[in-house]
């Protein structure tokens, strides 16, 4: 198998280290993807637990990273505590490949089962098709559009309601 070859069926979350959050503060995307950049990212921010990181593994290979709460919040939206906010990112050189489907579903069965939550929400940028379709693919639904404060930037929300576990 290549090296930069990711077996979906290997992916899990797993807890943020320090070596892992000191590669995540190198990751920097192609434009327009570079609004996700975390290159000059503290590693000592990333690793502070209320901002909810966790590392995306295959076999011992950081390839991403999630989040739960506010670090998946953007600026200009009005949150409120109806759903988790979840967000992540895969390593750059691995996006465009389709592991954005696989790598959002382990996260998703990570939040279930350590949060709880009745719903999820993510906040995706609008011209973000990639990881727009592969939400949406996963039950998201659009539930508005914003301008981030920041940059002015427009930003989509969707929300996920769980299922009751019986």
């Amino acid at each position: 198998m290549r090296p930069d070859l990711v077996d979906p069926a290997m992916i899990r979350i797993a807890p943020l280290t320090r070596e892992h959050a000191e590669d995540l503060a190198t990751w920097r995307y192609d434009a327009p993807y570079d609004v996700y950049d975390l290159a000059g990212a503290d590693p000592a921010e990333l690793l502070d637990p209320a901002l909810g990181f966790h590392a995306v593994l295959a076999g011992e290979r950081l390839i991403g990273f999630r989040s739960f709460g506010p670090d998946g919040q953007v600026p200009g939206w009005e949150y409120d505590d109806s759903a988790l906010d979840t967000g992540g990112g895969l390593r750059p050189s691995l996006t465009g490949q389709g592991l954005g489907r696989a790598v959002i579903r382990a996260g998703l069965d990570f939040g279930r089962t350590t949060f709880a939550p009745a719903a999820f929400r993510v906040t995706v940028a609008s011209f973000n098709a990639r990881a727009r379709r592969a939400v949406e693919s996963l039950g998201f639904e659009r539930v508005g559009s914003f301008a981030a404060l920041r940059d002015g930037r427009e930003f989509e929300v969707l929300v996920r309601a769980e299922r009751p576990q019986t």
